[in-house]
């Protein structure tokens, strides 16, 4: 075109250079350029894996063999089997016992450092302290109850030199209490994170303008902090919820084998190398999260709270 139109070729060329440079410093490009990296890890090790276990679902296994064919088998036997319903409102009780715990929890502990210490450096110091169980391993936090809560252990042996009961409690180890408890201890931090966050984004001149018109503390509270405090309460909700849903070691040790949830029963099938089954079970379980998960989110806008 240039050449046609009698432009030499050294100015065709800077044309072309000046349109490529363009092109590149346009924003849609450039944050696709930007983006290229992560959304090819996220492809490769969430997306590709996610789209495999789809697949596998779908085939179908014998004692000795996996066959690769298109087959609802593993759905038909997950969906009319008593067990699958049984596991999934066990696997539902422990995550909505534990989210309310943790959200009480994780409110008051938010709370307290946001509001009530008024040295940053405390505030630093005090939330470092929460983090110190998360040092270690969960395996090593959740087994360091077992000495404590066992039938000659030190919880038993407290109530029983305090005249509070006369012979060992047994529900206190191998039961829904002992699981729900190293749950909280587990899980709690990931609720006090987000909603300290967004407490400390909370601008102190509205609490005091909330004072200043005659607010009590608890109306403060309730009409001021909690409703600033609700993408901080979201997030952490998502956290402990998801954690809850697919942890399976809790339940495995802190039960005594004696429950189980969706997480067990996707174990145990690998176990048993029943890898179809194990991914249809996979498959609803992850089904079942994001619909929570987007109920969850329906109620917040995370992004425009933020």
């Amino acid at each position: 075109m240039a050449k046609s139109l009698g432009y030499p070729k050294d100015i065709s060329a800077k044309m072309k250079g000046a349109g490529m440079e363009r092109f590149l410093k346009s924003p849609n490009i450039t944050g696709w350029l930007l983006a290229s990296p992560l959304a090819l890890v996220l492809a490769l090790f969430l997306i590709l894996p996610i789209i495999l276990i789809v697949v596998v679902s779908f085939w179908s296994a014998t004692e000795f063999s996996i066959v690769p064919d298109f087959s609802f088998e593993n759905y038909a036997f997950l969906f009319g089997s008593s067990v699958t319903y049984t596991v999934f409102l066990n696997t539902f009780k422990y995550a909505a016992i534990t989210w309310a715990i943790t959200l009480i929890l994780g409110f008051t502990i938010a709370y307290f450092l946001a509001f009530h210490v008024r040295s940053q450096t405390w505030q630093t110091a005090l939330f470092l302290l929460c983090t110190i169980p998360f040092w270690t391993s969960n395996i090593i936090r959740m087994i360091s109850w077992i000495p404590f809560l066992g039938r000659n252990g030190l919880a038993n042996e407290t109530l029983i030199s305090w005249g509070v009961i006369d012979a060992p409690l047994e529900w206190l180890l191998f039961s829904d209490f002992s699981v729900i408890l190293a749950f909280v201890h587990l899980y709690t931090l990931f609720m006090v994170v987000p909603i300290f966050n967004t407490m400390m984004r909370i601008d102190r001149s509205l609490l005091e303008a909330a004072t200043d018109a005659g607010a009590s503390g608890f109306q403060t509270l309730v009409n001021v902090i909690l409703p600033l405090t609700k993408p901080g309460i979201m997030i952490g909700s998502i956290f402990v919820v998801t954690l809850v849903m697919g942890d399976f070691i809790t339940v495995r040790f802190m039960s005594g084998s004696q429950s189980a949830n969706v997480g067990r029963l996707i174990s145990n099938d690998i176990a048993l190398l029943q890898y179809p089954s194990a991914a249809a079970t996979a498959v609803v379980l992850l089904g079942t999260v994001l619909m929570m998960i987007s109920a969850m989110l329906r109620l917040v806008d995370i992004r425009k709270e933020l």
